[in-house]
């Protein structure tokens, strides 16, 4: 169980069924398999929140989150997928082939309705990912890592992500009321510092610097042609009071290209817009914007930690062609993901094994198999 559950976190429940045919000459069902993650991964939250703080840790805590919406499935489609199965068709000639089968089967079934605007939508539910790691200042007087990085993922909401990095930052020594360094590197989602800065006090906020950048790229579109030297001279000239720290600066400096802006003549409405919005963003922002003085600190600037792991977290086995989630299915595994690219899956077999034999060790009946998905504040 605790190898096909492993499997399952890699690849999708067909896939992992095929490994164990080729390699064991025995397969269990799809359905079997989506079990076994349901059982065991009950108790993949319970087991990250007693596993001890890794020893080794730098002096400085660097927290990035992000989120990533897989495609779920709809009300609809659920009905589609529960509901009573249509009869097979007759085969519509001697051999049975594919080709004339389908051709019944679209005759019988008539034509499609004309497929509407939102009906390819893949209704997607946000996933809250933390990744939490440390960073060791060497003899050259920069800061080395990351140490000890742990990745979390949920689909129980941002609040739910926030109080893991609460927990987990206090497990490693760095609570509340810590002395050392914590970096919290967000973009620039609304409720992310919301919800972090009541529980991180003295942490630094930083917004991703590539954000701010992309923003100012997309911002140079509406005055220079795509591709153009003029642009990349203008987005240049921009980013240099990014990196300066000089937010407030490149603020005022849109403000004034804004007053210089007509209201009226072609093209002229498009740039305004686009500059009251980027004013819009980066005002509320300026005191998550202090690059320079962070440079020279050598502390981080840009969440590359976190959008890796949503790629390869979330998006490699969430986000494939034709997979459609359940948030309270989807939450088992998603755990169980975790601990494993978190290197801990041996700890968690013995974890859990020493569970189940000490319940039977008192008489109590044990099934790990499970059809009941998590409820979302249970897996929190």
């Amino acid at each position: 169980m605790q190898w096909v559950a492993r499997l399952a976190t890699r690849m999708s429940f067909k896939a992992s069924q095929m490994v164990c045919k080729a390699v064991l000459n025995w397969a269990p069902a799809t359905e079997t398999i989506e079990q076994v993650v349901l059982g065991m991964g009950r108790d993949a939250a319970p087991f990250m929140k007693q596993l001890k703080a890794p020893s080794g840790d730098g002096e400085v805590l660097v927290i990035e989150v992000d989120g990533k919406c897989p495609p779920t499935a709809t009300e609809a489609e659920l009905a589609k997928r529960r509901g009573q199965r249509k009869p097979k068709h007759e085969k519509d000639c001697p051999c049975g082939c594919q080709r004339h089968r389908g051709q019944a089967k679209r005759q019988a079934r008539g034509s499609k309705k004309r497929r509407k605007k939102g009906d390819k939508s893949k209704n997607g539910k946000e996933v809250s990912v933390v990744v939490m790691y440390t960073l060791k200042r060497g003899d050259d007087g920069k800061l080395h890592g990351p140490i000890n990085k742990k990745l979390y993922a949920t689909f129980a909401g941002r609040k739910a992500a926030a109080l893991w990095a609460r927990a987990e930052a206090t497990k490693r020594g760095f609570g509340p009321d810590t002395t050392k360094t914590v970096q919290i590197v967000l973009d620039g989602a609304k409720g992310l510092k919301h919800r972090l800065e009541p529980l991180f006090p003295k942490a630094i906020f930083t917004l991703d610097v590539c954000h701010v950048v992309e923003r100012l790229w997309a911002l140079g579109h509406h005055f220079h042609k795509e591709g153009s030297e003029e642009l990349k001279a203008w987005v240049e000239d921009l980013k240099t009071l990014v990196y300066a720290g000089q937010a407030k600066e490149l603020v005022e400096r849109l403000d004034k290209i804004l007053r210089a802006t007509p209201k009226n003549g072609p093209g002229t409405k498009g740039r305004r817009t686009a500059l009251l919005k980027q004013i819009g963003y980066l005002q509320p922002r300026l005191e998550m914007m202090r690059y320079g003085k962070w440079i020279e600190q050598d502390l981080v600037i840009a969440s590359g930690q976190v959008e890796g792991a949503v790629r390869y977290l979330v998006g490699e086995r969430f986000d494939c062609a034709g997979m459609r989630w359940t948030q309270r299915k989807a939450e088992a595994l998603l755990h169980l993901r975790c601990i494993e690219l978190n290197g801990d899956w041996e700890k968690f077999e013995a974890w859990f094994q020493g569970k189940t034999l000490r319940r039977l060790e008192r008489g109590q009946r044990v099934r790990v198999l499970s059809n009941q998905p998590l409820t979302l504040a249970e897996a929190a």
